[in-house]
């Protein structure tokens, strides 16, 4: 039974990182479901939050190998329980005076941001879980999304107990 690991590494904030770790993941036929990069408060650290999914085997399997990358300094597994994941998306929805109404109902129902206004259409910003975004996709079913755009879970673990300073 396949199952899905959110993994949050630090590694070093060098040119080709990304590469790497990817190549790691393609050579060895696992997918990435979601990737998100960004430099930590050590500028010479970023930190990757990578999904992916596959039974318990391949999953210790990609551990083990992202721990043997050089680049590599830290691999955290965040459990469900245990951490905080959020995703951002924003969604472009074609939106007239018939139903501009309707669609500010649901963006507030799930107190997302309305964050760009044309007469023909509307850009709203939601943050959170992913079944939040998909719930907020779902009521906006009817409607005509014209463009949608995701940027990947990110994730850090409940409280001081596993953090690593570098």
């Amino acid at each position: 039974m396949d199952n899905h690991i959110t993994l949050s590494l630090l590694v070093d904030n060098t040119s080709g990182v990304l590469s790497r770790i990817a190549g790691l993941f393609a050579r060895r036929a696992y997918n990435i479901d979601s990737l998100t990069v960004g430099v930590t408060a050590n500028p010479l650290i970023s930190r990757m939050t990578i999904v992916s999914r596959g039974d318990e085997h391949v999953l210790k399997q990609i551990t083990a190998q992202l721990m043997k990358q050089e680049d590599v300094r830290d691999v955290k597994v965040l459990a469900p329980d245990n951490s905080v994941n959020r995703e951002l998306i924003l969604v472009k929805v074609s939106a007239d005076a018939r139903n501009r109404g309707d669609i500010l109902s649901i963006a507030n129902i799930f107190r997302a941001n309305i964050i760009d206004v044309q007469k023909d259409s509307l850009i709203i910003e939601l943050t959170g879980s992913q079944p939040k975004l998909k719930a907020m996709l779902d009521m906006l079913d009817g409607y005509q999304i014209a463009e949608l755009a995701r940027t990947g879970i990110t994730g850090l673990s409940r409280g001081l107990g596993d953090v690593r300073y570098l």
